[in-house]
C-alpha cells in the first residue's frame, strides 16, 4: 500500500520537494486513526467535512432522508472520513457529476466523490477509485452493431448524459441534461446507440421491444474521493484511507447494505 500511496501523492503534489516531505511524514499519515492539524485544517475549514455528492448516481446515492440529506454508498463514505477526522458531516448535493466538479474551484466542498477522469483532475486530486460500475452499449431492434468495437466508426451517433464521465470519452456524442432524457432522444431521434451505465440499461432494454444490450463494456466508471489539489497533504491521508476502506470490507458492506447491483468494489 505504502507504494500506491506514494505515487498518488507524488501525481498530486508534482515536485520533487514534496516527494522528500511525504518521506518525513510518512508513517504519521499513513496512519489513518491519526490525523495530523495541517490535514484537518485542509479538509474542515468551516468546521465540519463538506462533502460534494452526485445525487444522479442512482447506484451510489439511492434514496434521501427526511432532512434531505442523501443516503447511499457514497454518502457512508463521506460520512466514515468525517468520522475519522472527529467532525460532523455536511453534505453538499449536486443535480450531476459536472457540477461537482465545477464547484472545486469556488471552495463549495473539501472533498468530492465522483468518477476520476483527467479532464476533473486539472482541479482535483483523486485517491483511487472506490468502486466501480460498467458503461456499455444499448442498440434498438434491428441494429447491425454486433460488438463494442463496431460501435467505433463513422455515422454512429451515440445518445449520452450530458458530463457523465462515461461520456466524456466517446466521440459523435448527441448530449442530453439527464439520464431519462438521453433515452428518450435515443428513442425520438432515431440514434444508433445509447451509451449509459450498465444498471440502468439493464431497465431501458425492458422497454424497448427488440433492443439489445451489447457485450463487454467500453469503461468502467471509477469513483474516487477528490479534494481541491491546493490540499496536498489532505490528498495523501485521504488516498491512505480509501485504501484502507477497501481493504478493511467497509466499501463492500456498504454495497451490501444497500443492496445495490452493478456496483463492486474497485481493485
Amino acid at each position: 500500500m505504502g507504494q500506491i500511496w506514494l505515487g498518488i501523492y507524488t501525481s498530486v503534489a508534482s515536485g520533487s520537494t514534496k516527494v522528500q516531505e511525504i518521506e518525513h511524514d510518512r508513517d504519521l499519515l499513513m496512519n489513518t486513526s491519526v490525523v495530523n492539524s495541517v490535514v484537518l485544517t485542509e479538509l474542515t475549514k468551516t468546521g465540519k467535512l463538506r462533502a460534494g455528492v452526485n445525487l444522479s448516481n442512482f447506484l451510489l446515492v439511492t434514496d434521501r432522508a427526511a432532512n434531505g440529506d442523501p443516503i447511499g454508498v457514497s454518502p457512508d463514505i463521506a460520512q466514515e472520513i468525517a468520522s475519522r477526522l472527529g467532525v460532523e458531516v455536511e453534505f453538499v448535493c449536486y443535480p450531476d457529476p459536472g457540477a461537482v466538479c465545477d464547484a472545486a474551484e469556488l471552495g463549495e466542498w473539501d472533498i468530492g466523490n465522483i468518477g476520476a477522469e483527467p479532464q476533473r483532475a486539472e482541479t482535483i486530486a483523486f485517491t483511487s477509485a472506490y468502486c466501480e460500475i460498467e458503461a456499455t452499449y444499448l442498440v434498438p431492434a434491428g441494429s447491425r452493431l454486433q460488438s463494442i468495437s463496431d460501435v467505433d466508426q463513422s455515422g454512429i451517433r451515440i445518445a449520452t448524459k450530458g458530463r457523465a464521465a462515461y461520456g466524456l470519452w466517446l466521440e459523435q456524442l448527441v448530449r442530453s441534461g439527464s439520464i431519462d432524457a438521453s433515452f428518450d432522444d435515443f428513442v425520438v431521434q432515431g440514434l444508433e446507440v445509447l451509451a449509459g451505465l450498465k444498471p440502468r440499461l439493464l431497465r431501458d432494454v425492458e422497454r424497448l421491444p427488440g433492443a439489445r444490450i451489447l457485450e463487454g463494456k467500453f469503461s468502467a466508471v471509477q469513483q474516487s474521493v477528490g479534494t481541491p489539489r491546493k490540499n496536498t497533504n489532505a490528498a495523501a491521508w485521504l488516498a491512505a484511507t480509501v485504501e484502507e476502506l477497501k481493504a478493511s470490507g467497509f466499501v463492500a458492506g456498504a454495497i451490501a447494505k444497500h443492496n445495490v447491483q452493478g456496483l463492486t468494489v474497485a481493485p
